[in-house]
C-alpha cells in the first residue's frame, strides 16, 4: 500500500463501498457527484474500485463525479462476483474494505469511517462469520460488545443488544449492560452538545413487566440500572412500557431511548426516519457512522437507489469530527 500519511493527506472521511453486488457503489457515486470537489478532497473511497467505476459509468455524472476523492482499491475478489445476490466474492470484498478502513482510522490517516451496506450472508459465505459491521469492527479493534446507536434527526436509540437471536437478547438484559448503555448513549449526546440528555429506558416485557406478572427482568435487571444512573445525576427514567416509550421521543420529551434488543429499537426509528436516521457504533477506539439500510439486492444496479441516507451519514460524521471527545 502507498504511504498512508502522504496519500491520504487532507482526508477526513473514509467511505467503505460495502458489498459491490448491492447498492453501495451506486449510492456512493451519486453522493460524490452531488458534493463539490473541495468536499470530495476530504474523502477516501475504500473497496472494490472496479465496481465503483462501473457504477460511475452507469449512474454517475461522468469522469468528474469522483474527481478529488482518494480511491483505495481493496476489492479484487469482486471482479468476478455477481450483482443482486449475496456471494462469497462480495463478502470478501466487503471484509477487505472494512479491514483497510480500520487500519487507516487507527493510524490517523482518516478521522471517521462511513460505511455503505454489507451482507451478513455474503460475509459468512466468504468465511467471515460476523454479525455484520458491528461484530467485525469490534473484532478488528479488540473490543467486546460495542453499542449500536441509531440517530434520527430528533432523537436517538441505543441498543442493549443488537444482532443476536431474540432468545439470547433476553439473556443479555443485565443491570451492568443496561447501565453501560445509559452511560454510553448519554456521553455521546453530551459530546454533540446536549447539556443534560433526557434518557428514557424501555422495558423488556409487555407493560414493563406489569409488576412482575408479565416477567421479572424489568424489576430485577433494568430498574436497578436506572436507579444507579439517577443517583449519578443523570436524567433517566424507566423502565417504561415498550409500546409507549417511543412516543416520548417523537413528541420531543426524550433525547435518547435505551432499547433492550434490535427490533424494539429499529422498528420505531425506521418508521419515523427511514431516510434520515444513521447508525453509529459506540465503544470503539475509532469513529464509525453508517447508512441505516441494507444492501437492497432487489434493486441493486438498476439505477433507482437514492443516496439520501449516505448524505445523512456524512453529515453526522462531520458533526463528530468537528466535536472531538473531551479529554
Amino acid at each position: 500500500m502507498p504511504d498512508a500519511p502522504e496519500r491520504f493527506r487532507g482526508c477526513r472521511f473514509g467511505i467503505t463501498l460495502g458489498d459491490p453486488g448491492g447498492v453501495g457503489p451506486e449510492i456512493v457515486v451519486k453522493a460524490m457527484e452531488a458534493l463539490p470537489e473541495a468536499k470530495r478532497r476530504q474523502i477516501a473511497v475504500i473497496g472494490a474500485i472496479d465496481a465503483l467505476r462501473r457504477a460511475q459509468k452507469a449512474f454517475g455524472g461522468g469522469p468528474a463525479s469522483l474527481r478529488g476523492c482518494v480511491l483505495e482499491d481493496t476489492g479484487a475478489p469482486a471482479r468476478s462476483g455477481p450483482v443482486g445476490v449475496p456471494s462469497a466474492a462480495g463478502g470478501a470484498a466487503s471484509h477487505a474494505a472494512v479491514v483497510r478502513a480500520v487500519e487507516l482510522a487507527r493510524t490517523g490517516a482518516i478521522d471517521v469511517i462511513v460505511t455503505a451496506p454489507i451482507s451478513k450472508e455474503a460475509l459468512h459465505l466468504a468465511g467471515h462469520p460476523y454479525d455484520g459491521h458491528t461484530g467485525l469492527l469490534a473484532h478488528l479493534c479488540g473490543v467486546d460488545n460495542p453499542f449500536m446507536l441509531l440517530a434520527a434527526p430528533d432523537f436517538a436509540v441505543i441498543h442493549v443488544s443488537a444482532h443476536v437471536p431474540l432468545r439470547e437478547a433476553i439473556e443479555r438484559v443485565r443491570t451492568g449492560r443496561v447501565l453501560d448503555a445509559i452511560h454510553t448513549g448519554a456521553r455521546h449526546l453530551l459530546r454533540l452538545g446536549l447539556r443534560q440528555p433526557r434518557v428514557r429506558v424501555a422495558g423488556l416485557n409487555p407493560h414493563a413487566g406489569e409488576g412482575g406478572i408479565l416477567g421479572s427482568e424489568d424489576a430485577t435487571e433494568i430498574a436497578p440500572a436506572v436507579e444507579s444512573a439517577r443517583a449519578e445525576g443523570l436524567d433517566v427514567t424507566g423502565p417504561h412500557p415498550p409500546d409507549t416509550v417511543f412516543r416520548l421521543a417523537t413528541t420531543g420529551e426524550a433525547d435518547l431511548i435505551v432499547a433492550q434488543y434490535h427490533d424494539q429499537g429499529h422498528i420505531p426509528v425506521k418508521l419515523n426516519a427511514f431516510d434520515s436516521a444513521v447508525n453509529v457504533t459506540l465503544g470503539l477506539p475509532i469513529l464509525r457512522v453508517s447508512v441505516d439500510h441494507g444492501t437492497a439486492f432487489d434493486i441493486a444496479w438498476r439505477g433507482v437507489a437514492r443516496p439520501d441516507n449516505l448524505h445523512a451519514a456524512l453529515r453526522y460524521a462531520e458533526r463528530l469530527v468537528e466535536t472531538p471527545a473531551p479529554a
